[in-house]
């Protein structure tokens, strides 16, 4: 009966359903540890990733994991019973290392926002009560379809994502965090490019004409990379460039419905003032 629940109303906790429960969780990356506690598991973490911090009680916990790799020697020797890992993100090698000695490894890498719901739902089928996990996702999408009733009129607005300076980089429409933006009527001047966050000239940016431009940095002075093409680039002409919260916009968690708010705020901020001519 479960398996065409599964196939008739595509339940994802009827589709990945499991008899194990988890005691001793290891999560190797921020997003994996905002999706453990969203689904229940987060009093059975052991250890976690550098820039864990949110919970705040994620902060307290000892770190396996950072951008360099992994500590294989103090994952194994705290004997966990689950592995929640970032595809894509976590070092192929160490994780082919972990997988050889046995240890369960549920790989993460939701790029849209449902599957943020079906990743919780699932990791949920580890804890001895699923009906918590469902409950958050239920919630998580009811947020949406009230988030996509008051954002929809939101017309289709160019814009650039400066996801780093140095080199400069953005992102194409087919990974995180495009949804954020495609849900607030962004058009992404990159949408196309062949790989996930390409490297970009100055010179594309400009010729590609952005109506907005978007940066997570912390160092508020970054736009002025562009100080000399400000009567050129119609979001700064105009001086539509907006400043995202990181932790919210580049992580596939609940707090994404942050994120939405913020991106379809500054599109509406940029839409109701009239762009400036040269």
């Amino acid at each position: 009966m479960r398996f065409f629940l599964c196939l008739l109303w595509l339940i994802p906790s009827l589709c990945f359903a499991s008899s194990f429960i988890a005691e001793r969780v290891i999560s190797l990356s921020p997003h994996t540890t905002e999706l453990a506690y969203s689904a229940g598991l987060g009093s059975k973490l052991i250890a976690v990733s550098d820039y864990s911090n949110y919970p705040l009680a994620a902060e307290k916990l000892p770190k396996v994991a950072n951008y360099r790799g992994l500590n294989l020697e103090e994952i194994v020797a705290l004997k966990p019973d689950l592995i929640l890992a970032w595809k894509g993100g976590n070092p192929t090698k160490d994780m082919a290392k972990l997988a050889s000695l046995g240890l369960r490894i549920y790989y993460s890498n939701p790029e849209s926002l449902q599957a943020i719901a079906n990743t919780v739902r699932q990791l949920g089928q580890y804890t001895k009560d699923p009906s918590f996990a469902d409950h958050n996702a239920d919630k998580f999408l009811a947020t949406l379809a009230e988030l996509k009733k008051k954002y929809d009129h939101m017309p289709s607005t160019p814009f650039f994502y400066q996801l780093s300076t140095t080199p400069l980089m953005t992102m194409n429409d087919h990974g995180w965090p495009a949804p954020i933006f495609q849900f607030c009527g962004g058009e992404n001047i990159f949408a196309n490019s062949p790989v996930p966050y390409p490297q970009v000239s100055m010179e594309q940016v400009i010729v590609k004409q952005p109506s907005v431009m978007f940066s997570t940095s912390a160092d508020k002075n970054v736009f002025n990379l562009w100080k000399n093409w400000v009567r050129t680039i119609p979001a700064l002409r105009s001086k539509h460039t907006y400043f995202l919260n990181a932790d919210w916009l580049n992580r596939p968690t609940f707090r994404s419905t942050y994120a939405i708010q913020q991106v379809c705020k500054d599109f509406e901020l940029a839409h109701s003032s009239p762009p400036l001519t040269q």
